[in-house]
């Protein structure tokens, strides 16, 4: 009896024990549901973070390339632009060339030459010529005789640049232009100044906005005018005071080729002499000889162009003085520096005997060389020294 009722009592305790049972293997297999659901969505959304910055890396890479381009599209813009004005200037030479030709050629050979149109054409170039002396002023009639000094001023240990003082002001101050990429002026008050040993504390610094390539940069009436980087041929007008671009322009022909053999980096040289301001620099349609530019410096505007019989090769610098250019050349491994080649663009020299102009006292090469017409020497960087040159002149024959 005692037996009976224990079963009756134990039966509803395994019953309901093994209902529990049931309902936390149901909540189990109910969390672990749940946790592969969170885990899937984790995944997933970390998936989705990658992608979305693989996506922005892309988009960033995608930039960059378009910007890229977009700049060699406007150089070649610039280039094109340049091309197009050049061979305009060809066409109208040749369209002069070809008027000339059919004016005095006639399928007949053997009839004889107008008297009326040779004394034209004698008028015109002698009208041509006496309009030149007027803008380049023909009083100027010397012309260097010999180099008959020297003066290092200082070893800077820069390669490349240019110093001068501006011969159009009448301060003293001394301008140094580092290397052949650059964008910073150093100013000194004076030459004493520039000489001491920590002369870049007491410099002035004039920061350009745009920066200069090569080192045929020119200082003249407050203003510096020099070839600006990453352009084919423009050269810019920068007033030193008032720090800030004044006026711009392109130089036709120039910028494809350096002027000077020895001097890759400088495809365009700037000068300065009694007259004003000169462009030299060299083009691939003359073979690779000098072409001088004469340039107003108020308007910037090309007011004549001479196609001169000096070649760049071997050169490595160049000046104009008084109406002429005086070219200098080297050997490539450096040597002793040697003007050779004369151009006087109004032919009032005689270039086949004038003598070879060696520079005294100093083996090596020369990154530049400016003529200051008000103090008559030379400014020259060779080799990482600044240089003064004085010269001898004589009269033009």
């Amino acid at each position: 009896m005692v037996v009976l009722k224990l079963r009756f009592l134990l039966v509803p305790f395994f019953t309901s024990v093994m209902g529990e049972a049931q309902y936390v293997m149901q909540d189990a297999a109910l969390m672990n549901y749940i946790d592969r659901r969170f885990l899937s969505l984790e995944k997933r959304l970390e998936k989705c973070n990658q992608d979305i910055l693989d996506y922005v890396e892309e988009f960033r890479d995608f930039s960059k390339t378009i910007m890229s381009r977009l700049a060699v599209l406007n150089n070649h813009k610039t280039e094109v632009k340049t091309e197009v004005e050049n061979l305009l200037t060809r066409v109208e030479r040749a369209q002069r060339d070809i008027d000339y030709f059919g004016s005095v050629t006639d399928s007949n050979t053997c009839i004889e030459v107008d008297e009326d149109l040779v004394k034209q054409q004698l008028f015109e170039e002698a009208e041509e010529k006496r309009k030149l002396k007027l803008m380049l002023n023909a009083s100027c009639d010397y012309m260097l005789a010999g180099i008959k000094s020297l003066k290092i001023v200082k070893k800077t240990g820069e390669m490349h640049g240019s110093w001068m003082k501006d011969p159009g002001k009448k301060h003293t101050k001394i301008y140094l232009l580092s290397g052949s990429v650059n964008n910073v002026i150093l100013e000194f008050e004076n030459i004493l100044t520039f000489m001491e040993s920590n002369h870049t504390q007491k410099a002035r610094r004039v920061t350009l906005p745009l920066p200069w390539k090569g080192t045929g940069h020119i200082i003249y009436q407050g203003f510096l005018f020099y070839h600006r980087y990453g352009s084919l041929n423009e050269i810019i007008k920068y007033n030193i005071q008032k720090r800030n671009v004044s006026d711009q322009m392109l130089l036709p022909g120039a910028g494809r080729i350096p002027v000077y053999q020895l001097s890759p980096a400088t495809k365009i040289d700037l000068a300065i002499d009694e007259q004003g301001l000169w462009a030299i620099h060299a083009e691939p349609d003359t073979g690779g000889n000098i072409v001088i530019t004469k340039i107003n410096h108020m308007t910037m505007a090309v007011e004549h162009t001479w196609d001169t019989s000096c070649s760049s090769k071997d050169a490595e610098a160049a000046f104009m003085a008084c109406n002429t250019l005086y070219v200098v050349y080297n050997f490539p491994s450096g040597g002793t520096s040697r003007i050779q080649c004369v151009y006087d663009v109004l032919g009032a020299v005689n270039t086949y005997e004038i003598p070879v102009l060696h520079f005294p006292k100093r083996q090596g090469s020369h990154s530049t060389i400016h003529y200051n017409p008000k103090e008559k020497q030379l400014f020259a960087w060779g080799d990482g020294s600044q240089i003064i040159y004085k010269f001898q002149t004589m009269q033009k024959v």
